[in-house]
């Protein structure tokens, strides 16, 4: 059967075009999850689930931005913003990077430094190495080029040591995880690590495992964290689980523009919704994802759209 990209017919025909005719009730701004910046295709699966944005897009991404007058913001300027009612987040975009994948350093920096953007990327700090070690199958980031490009202005965070699903470690692991990955990152660009990012679907309904969560980092000593929650941060999910916005190849100038302007963010609404169906009603809310018009239940992939 022919897949429909559902929630895209869902963003440009209806959340978009309501989403201008409302005024926001409270302050937003943009944080843009991307992965690998290349011509990977992601074995193919559904466009919804894919990371890999091909350089050709990412150039384009980045052109709308400084045509449409984005500046782009700090993590921790956005916290501040977002804490503070007069902070000004008009025309401001966070752009972000999980996995540290390599393609970052030969692909991605050069656009962003051509328009003057900065960026965060958050690191795994295993499969950092002297030498190019591989996540996914996927080079990733030398210390040497990490080290370069924390000389240009990129910021880096953790995210985590190994990349693992944190609510299946142990306690102990959990925090091996979180500090183990800030000590290293710290020790190799000799400043301090204050951002981290939350690998895999983040568990929004784990309420206990969101407190426990929150207090490893504020013990290790981070400031800020983003998720894999979707939709445009907003002070809500608080400063260490801010929402995001997944971006790959298939995001046209359309669909990247409503993202930018919060005609996506109604896909929160739906995950959040479709969690509460699976607790009590697991068989209906298997059934179909917002990528598509008709997904086999029990295929899920354990992602909040994409992997973080």
């Amino acid at each position: 059967m022919a897949k429909l990209r559902a929630d895209r017919l869902a963003t440009l025909c209806l959340f978009h075009p309501l989403r201008r005719l409302v005024r926001p009730r409270r302050q937003t701004i943009p944080i843009l999850m991307y992965h690998s910046v290349s011509e990977t295709n992601n074995r193919g699966q559904h466009p919804y689930f894919e990371t890999a944005t091909t350089p050709q897009v990412f150039q384009e991404h980045v052109k709308f931005l400084h045509d449409n007058g984005y500046r782009t913001a700090s993590l921790d300027e956005a916290v501040s913003a977002l804490q503070n009612a007069g902070g000004d987040l008009a025309k401001r975009v966070v752009i972000t990077f999980d996995d540290g994948y390599r393609d970052f350093y030969t692909h991605a920096f050069p656009v962003l430094s051509a328009y003057g953007y900065g960026a965060t990327v958050f690191l795994p700090t295993a499969f950092i190495g002297e030498s190019p070690l591989k996540f996914k199958g996927v080079e990733c980031l030398t210390w040497s080029e990490v080290r370069s490009l924390h000389k240009a202005g990129v910021r880096f965070g953790s995210h985590t040591v190994s990349h693992p699903q944190l609510t299946e470690v142990a306690p102990d692991r959990l925090d091996y995880e979180i500090r183990g990955s800030k000590q290293t990152l710290e020790d190799k660009l000799g400043c301090h690590v204050d951002s981290f990012a939350y690998p895999y679907a983040f568990p929004e309904a784990n309420r206990a495992f969101k407190r426990r969560l929150r207090a490893h980092l504020e013990d290790a000593g981070y400031t800020s964290g983003v998720s894999t929650v979707v939709g445009r941060a907003d002070g809500t999910s608080g400063v260490f689980f801010m929402k995001r916005l997944p971006m790959n190849s298939h995001d046209d100038l359309s669909l990247f523009r409503a993202k930018l302007e919060g005609g996506y963010d109604w896909l929160h609404a739906f995950q959040v919704g479709r969690k509460l169906l699976a607790a009590y009603w697991p068989a209906a809310a298997g059934g179909w994802r917002p990528g598509t018009q008709t997904v086999a239940a029990g295929s899920g992939r354990g992602k909040a759209g994409q992997d973080g």
